[in-house]
Parts: C-alpha cells; sequence; structure tokens
C-alpha cells in the first residue's frame, strides 16, 4: 500500500511511478479525498471543543439560575454531539474508501526497471546452459511415452475437470524428489529456513501480499471466509504482519513447500494442455525479510538461489528483467528464470523473483527497530518461486526425453530415487 504522505508531498512522482507503468494519474482523486476526509476531522475537533465549552458554561448557568441560557446550552451540546457523531462517521468512511483507493494502486517500479509495455519489451540478463541439439522431433511432457502412464488429465477431469492432473507411478515420484532436491537445496546450500504453512488464511492475509481487493477472481474462497493461498508467499510473509523486530533479526529467509491453488481467472485459453498451467500445483517458495538498505541486495541473492537449483539440474535457462508494463502487482522490480522447454521450443517462466519493498509491509503493518535507534521503520519484503514444482517437472521430462520414448533424469535426482536414473518407455523408474 502507498504512503499517503509520501503522495501529498510528491504526487508529480507518484504519476509517473504509475505512467510508467501504463496508468493514468490517480493523485488528484485520492488528494480529494485525502482532503475531504482530513477536513471532516479537523471540523470533528473543532466541534469537540465547542462542546466540551458548552458543557462547562452549563453548569454555570445552571447555579446562577439563567434557565434560559441553561437550555439553550445543552441545546447546543446535543446539536454538537451529533455534529461530532455525523462528522465522524463521514470521516470514517473516507477513510475507509482512500485505503481501498490505495490498495487497489499497484506499487511504482524502481527507476532501475526498463520501460515497456508488454513481455516483449523485458530485457534479458544472461543466459546458462545451451539447449540439447535432438536428433528427433522433441514432444511436449504429456506427448512422451514413458510419461503418458503416469500423468491422467482424464481422470483427473472426471474428478474436478480442467487444469487439474492426476499423477502416478515414476512421474509422481520425480516430481516429489525435485521438491525434496529444492528444500534441501536451499535449506543447506542457501541458509534458508524451512517452513510448513496453512494453505487455508484469514482475509486480511490475503490484503497483506496485495492478493485482495483487486483480485479476488484469481483465487478460491471456502464458504466461511478462508482463502485457498495462490502461493505460500501470503503465509511466510504474513508471519511478520503487526509485528516490530529488532533489525538484529533481519534478515529472515524462509522457504516452504505447499500446495498452491489459483483459478486462472485471466487466463482463459492459455496453455489449456499439459500440466503447465493447473488450478492445483506445487511450489517451493522463498520469502525474506530485510532492512530497506539491503533488500535490492536480497533481490540478488533470492535470485541466484533460484537460479542454482536450475543449474543443479542442468536445465538451461535464461534470466530476465521485467519491464514496468510486465511487473506484477505488488513488485517494484521482477527477476523472471525462463527454463529452456524443447517441446515447445522456447523458452517459458518457471520463477519470479519480486522485491517489494514497503509495499506490503504496510498492508501488513510490519516494521522493525533500527540497531541506532530511532522510530520503527517498514521492513521490505521479497518473495520468489525456488522453483515451481510442476514446471520443473515438465522442464526435467522434457529436457531429458530419448528417442525411445524413455527420459533420462538429471544426477542431482538419483539420490532422491534410491539411485533410478530412467524412466523407460513403459513409465516404470528404472
Amino acid at each position: 500500500m502507498h504512503d499517503i504522505r509520501a503522495i501529498r508531498e510528491n504526487p508529480a512522482a507518484f504519476d509517473e511511478g504509475l505512467r510508467r507503468r501504463g496508468l493514468p494519474p490517480a493523485s488528484p482523486e485520492i488528494l480529494a479525498l485525502d482532503a475531504d476526509r482530513r477536513a471532516r476531522i479537523n471540523a470533528a475537533e473543532t466541534a469537540t471543543a465547542d462542546q466540551n465549552r458548552a458543557s462547562k458554561d452549563v453548569g454555570a448557568a445552571k447555579a446562577r439560575g439563567d434557565d434560559a441560557e441553561f437550555e439553550r446550552l445543552r441545546a447546543l451540546v446535543a446539536d454538537k454531539k451529533a455534529e461530532i457523531a455525523r462528522l465522524t462517521a463521514e470521516a470514517d468512511a473516507q477513510d475507509a474508501a482512500l485505503r481501498d483507493m490505495l490498495m487497489r494502486i499497484p506499487n511504482l517500479p524502481l527507476a532501475e526497471v526498463p520501460d515497456g509495455k508488454d513481455e516483449d519489451d523485458n530485457v534479458e540478463l544472461r543466459r546458462w546452459g545451451t539447449p540439447r541439439a535432438f536428433d528427433f522431433k522433441p514432444l511436449e511432457h504429456f506427448e512422451i511415452p514413458g510419461v503418458k502412464p503416469g500423468m491422467d488429465f482424464e481422470t483427473a477431469a472426471k474428478l474436478s475437470g480442467a487444469r487439474f492432473v492426476v499423477l502416478r507411478g515414476a512421474v509422481i515420484r520425480v516430481h516429489r524428489a525435485l521438491a525434496q532436491m529444492m528444500l534441501d537445496t536451499h535449506i543447506t546450500d542457501h541458509g534458508l529456513t524451512e517452513t510448513w504453512t496453512p494453505v487455508l488464511v484469514k482475509e486480511e492475509a490475503m490484503y497483506g501480499t496485495n492478493q485482495l481487493p483487486k483480485f479476488a477472481e484469481d483465487s478460491y474462497q471456502t464458504t466461511n471466509g478462508w482463502w485457498l493461498v495462490p502461493t505460500s508467499e501470503v503465509t511466510l510473509t504474513n508471519t511478520v504482519a503487526g509485528d516490530i523486530l529488532d533489525e538484529a533479526q533481519l534478515p529472515i529467509r524462509m522457504t516452504a513447500h505447499t500446495q498452491c491453488f489459483r483459478s486462472e481467472a485471466g487466463s482463459a485459453g492459455k496453455d489449456t494442455t499439459g500440466m503447465l498451467r493447473q488450478h492445483q500445483f506445487e511450489k517451493v517458495e522463498m520469502v525474506s525479510i530485510t532492512t530497506p538498505a539491503t533488500s535490492l541486495a536480497e533481490h540478488d541473492r533470492m535470485t541466484r538461489c533460484a537460479e542454482a537449483i536450475l543449474e543443479k539440474l542442468g536445465l538451461p535457462y535464461r534470466t530476465i528483467v521485467l519491464c514496468t508494463g510486465d511487473m506484477g502487482f505488488g513488485a517494484q522490480k521482477t527477476h523472471d528464470l525462463e527454463v529452456w522447454l524443447p517441446g515447445q521450443n522456447r523458452y517459458r517462466e518457471i520463477s519470479s523473483v519480486s522485491v517489494c519493498g514497503d509495499f506490503q509491509a504496510r498492508r501488513m503493518n510490519a516494521r522493525f527497530r533500527p540497531a541506532g535507534g530511532g522510530k520503527p521503520d517498514f521492513v521490505h519484503t521479497l518473495n520468489g518461486s525456488g522453483l515451481a514444482v510442476g514446471r520443473c517437472l515438465i522442464a526435467v521430462l522434457e529436457n531429458g526425453q530419448q528417442a525411445d520414448g524413455s527420459v533420462d533424469l538429471p544426477a542431482a535426482l538419483h539420490p532422491y530415487l534410491g539411485g533410478k536414473t530412467r524412466i523407460a518407455p513403459d513409465g516404470a523408474l528404472i
């Protein structure tokens, strides 16, 4: 959420940030509502002072037997009481409206983020690995003979509908091995703390990480008010909601492996085949809570943590910085990792790592006490996939496929598969 004081002090800079995102100016409407709200608060304070003075004078008029003045002052007190209640209610309503307005406006991009309209304007930072040269036409993951027995979309559709999958046998073992390898790497090599969190959360948690109010249709809500998390970013980040931390506690670096749920409301017609875009999927998430001075360095560190997983698996990828028109709602800056999928003959997103500044912290009221003293300041929050497990499975299967329909699996997974190294053409793990 945005700082209303910063908008008051420099509305032009605020509107310029929105312009870079392709949005119209918002400061005139925001400041008009804010001015009206503050005018009512001031009027209520003035009325309260009038009421207090009249209340004192009521007793004096009664004591000297001035019945006319007594009645006039008593009526004035009653009028002021009603006026205060009205003004306070109006100010509260405007405060709620202002908060809702600010919550629906995306974060402002950092100056270093490239300008652009959409994904075509993203900027590649680096590449790792060389896409394999196949001596046959590579298939998409769901077409590979050895994969078909373990990837069942028909049964999933019978159970739940479109954009679900049932995984069996060797395929689900590889999926589980990927998640475990990711967790072990982040914990042992990268110093993240493994955290297990609920997948059902209160509404305020979704507000805290900017899924609400703007993106309600992209998530699922239960009949009793809980929300299913679209990613454990929601729970990990909200672990510090309402807290005042000591600077010595920062950075806090967490990772979690959870089920995730997305309605994909804005993705109708996209990636309808295979398991690239599902309503239910798994991710190993990374979240960091830092000071403002260290958040950009932490962003680069988290990007390297995600890249390390792909390198460990030997999967070619590229790292890009998203342009202003392609960034997510809560991000100041985002690095996307795109893994090479030979079945599609293109790079596809497998991780987004974003620094959010104090945008989420203001929504959650998460602060820290500076070590050198001074009033508490808002923390900075960061999140990133480390990685999306299902998409990583797709990449492993497509990059490891062989002409006979088998799949060679990355060496990093062998210890997690009991020493097995391949999926046979008939779907067996061998």
